[in-house]
């Protein structure tokens, strides 16, 4: 039976989402292979320094959200399970989607983010700040190269290897994807080295990170093509390194690239 996990500013306000097993229910849920895989994720203690460090921070919380419940668990992905876009970020924020529960909500990044999912049909509104806002994703879902919110959002090398056998059962699970847009450098890679390690192969082999920089990798007669993306970081949007319409110019790509 689905439990109801609220992450509203009042408490007695009963969340308009439900979850399954503790799990923010995907787009067509009926408690599948991929929400398994999320139901994993979501009890996955393989790091304990970061499950010390997401607890500490659902406790102490930031000040501008003192009547907040955080999430403070591993964050599962976010959108439609029958997608043909998958977006691979960094990690949570400690006070975004390790507060909400949600990938990319409640933070400058999810700010960026969802807007230009919303321009581009991937999203139902263009806010996104809390798991039970009414947002969805079509055909498109979000998920992360870390699933736990690293102190000063710089994971390990340790920290992304254990949790990289979560990507690679996504990949399976997920048949229906045609296009990944990596976020950042890290989310980039970690989208290349899970298609690699899934069997495909990937050209060119040597590449170097760069905004709208393609990868295409194939398997049989399957054909996914990588777009590397600057992630929608305050550091990179408030400095200009990454504009409304450059992050535009991704989504219109994908979009290009369906079938």
């Amino acid at each position: 039976m689905a439990t109801m996990v609220s992450n509203r500013r009042t408490p007695s306000v009963e969340p308009a989402v439900p979850y399954a097993f503790g799990v923010p229910a995907l787009k067509h849920a009926a408690m599948g292979t991929f929400d398994l895989i999320q139901q994993t994720v979501v009890q996955c203690t393989k790091c304990r320094e970061l499950r010390t460090y997401c607890s500490q921070v659902a406790v102490e919380k930031k000040k501008a959200y003192r009547d907040w419940t955080y999430w403070g668990k591993p964050v599962p992905a976010f959108g439609d399970e029958n997608a043909r876009v998958m977006l691979v970020g960094l990690a949570p924020g400690a006070h975004g989607s390790n507060r909400t529960g949600r990938m990319f909500t409640g933070d400058a990044s999810g700010d960026f983010l969802y807007p230009a999912l919303y321009r581009a049909g991937f999203a139902t509104q263009p806010s996104a700040v809390s798991a039970d806002d009414g947002m969805e994703l079509h055909d498109c879902i979000i998920t992360a190269a870390l699933r736990c919110a690293p102190p000063q959002n710089k994971p390990t090398p340790q920290q992304l290897r254990r949790c990289f056998p979560y990507l690679l059962r996504e990949m399976e699970a997920l048949q229906r994807v045609q296009v990944i847009v990596g976020l950042g450098a890290i989310g980039t890679k970690a989208a290349i080295d899970m298609l690699k390690d899934s069997g495909y192969n990937v050209e060119p082999q040597r590449w170097n990170f760069g905004h709208g920089v393609e990868i295409l990798a194939t398997k049989s007669k399957r054909r996914i093509t990588v777009i590397a993306s600057f992630h929608p970081s305050r550091q990179n949007t408030n400095t200009g390194k990454l504009t409304k319409q450059m992050f535009g110019t991704i989504f219109t790509r994908a979009k290009a690239l369906l079938k």
